[in-house]
């Protein structure tokens, strides 16, 4: 394929926005068309990022033949329906966390995209942060040699998108919104081993008005070697966004953050931000970002989904990584529901993860 890969949008949103950012800084990249069912938003974003169509029904999207790859940033609950349309249309996908609802979804998916033989792309940005690629480099040469303790956590006020508030359209809460980077994450560092349990405490501690799914949670993740995994996700925490990551080994132990450390410490009355930091509150004290999309993965990922497409490679994160999160997170729910650790491989028939924890 010597011509640039066309790219559609489904979604105006939030993510896209940041998925428009992403892409105009990938050369071979060309951003065809973006749709969304609301009437007014496909045009006000095609102004915005200089698209040249836009849409409000996404057959019509489809139908183009120039797209060759499509960006999936639409509410959880869609991702399913969406990504079987955009499998028939021929087309390779680009899947947003988390990659849908249930297990069921997820296998549906996958196979849609083998039998049309296009792409499932799982979009996990923390797998291309320059911070955890060279995290992860580390732990790869031997220098903090063998791994014992991986931790990682995402904090802010709450979810960007409000979908994220409603169970039934999201599937959970913090977890399913934030934990999902972070088990992906912990997969990628240790690749060649399976997680074999999990243990979870979750809480709505503070947005209880607003949600009944929990705005804080710990999870605790074995791998088969014995290596052990915490995450830590909160909607409640204050003054913009906190994004960490540890690895302690027998040789040796890294931290890296990617907001702290690059970042320009800030007091403002209104406000900082446009892309990652509008997820928390940034009134008052925070970390503005130089370059918060590139420290983020955003360019570097849709470089490499573009690079698969065009070359016909095979993508770092595949809808069989975002199927294997999701189990992780079920579990995650089961046991926080049930006070006990949890074995995997799991399976259930549950429809949303949340009503394993609120039975």
């Amino acid at each position: 394929m010597d011509k640039k890969v066309g790219i559609g949008l489904v979604g105006s949103q939030f993510i896209s926005t940041i998925h428009a950012d992403a892409l105009g800084r990938v050369a071979d990249a060309e951003i065809l068309a973006v749709m969304s069912p609301t009437e007014g938003n496909a045009k006000n974003f095609a102004e915005k990022f200089n698209i040249p169509n836009h849409f409000t029904d996404l057959d019509q999207m489809l139908a183009m033949p120039q797209i060759d790859m499509v960006v999936i940033g639409a509410p959880n609950y869609l991702h399913c329906e969406i990504t079987l349309k955009i499998a028939k249309a021929g087309k390779h996908v680009v899947v947003e966390k988390p990659l849908c609802m249930n297990l069921k979804e997820a296998d549906l998916m996958i196979d849609a995209c083998k039998q049309a033989n296009v792409k499932l792309m799982y979009a996990e940005e923390l797998c291309f942060a320059p911070k955890y690629v060279r995290m992860k480099a580390l732990l790869d040469e031997g220098a903090l040699g063998k791994p014992v303790l991986f931790k990682q956590s995402e904090k802010h006020d709450g979810p960007h998108a409000d979908h994220f508030w409603d169970v039934e359209r999201s599937g959970g809460g913090v977890t399913m919104d934030m934990g999902c980077h972070a088990i992906q994450f912990f997969r990628w560092l240790h690749p060649e081993k399976a997680i074999k349990s999990v243990y979870a405490q979750m809480m709505t501690s503070v947005h209880a008005d607003k949600t009944k799914g929990e705005d804080n949670a710990i999870i605790i993740l074995e791998f088969e070697d014995s290596v052990v995994a915490m995450m830590e996700e909160s909607w409640t925490k204050l003054g913009g966004m906190d994004d960490k990551a540890e690895i302690h080994g027998s040789e040796g132990v890294a931290y890296a953050d990617l907001l702290q450390g690059s970042s320009i410490q800030t007091y403002s009355n209104k406000g900082v931000g446009y892309a990652v930091e509008k997820a928390g509150n940034t009134i008052g004290w925070s970390y503005t970002m130089y370059e918060e999309s590139w420290n983020y993965g955003f360019p570097q990922e849709f470089e490499h989904f573009v690079d698969c497409v065009k070359n016909d490679k095979q993508p770092l994160v595949t809808g069989e990584d975002g199927k294997a999160v999701l189990e992780v997170i079920f579990a995650a729910y089961e046991s926080a529901g049930s006070g006990k650790k949890v074995e995997l491989p799991f399976k259930t028939k549950v429809d949303k993860p949340y009503k394993l924890w609120k039975k």
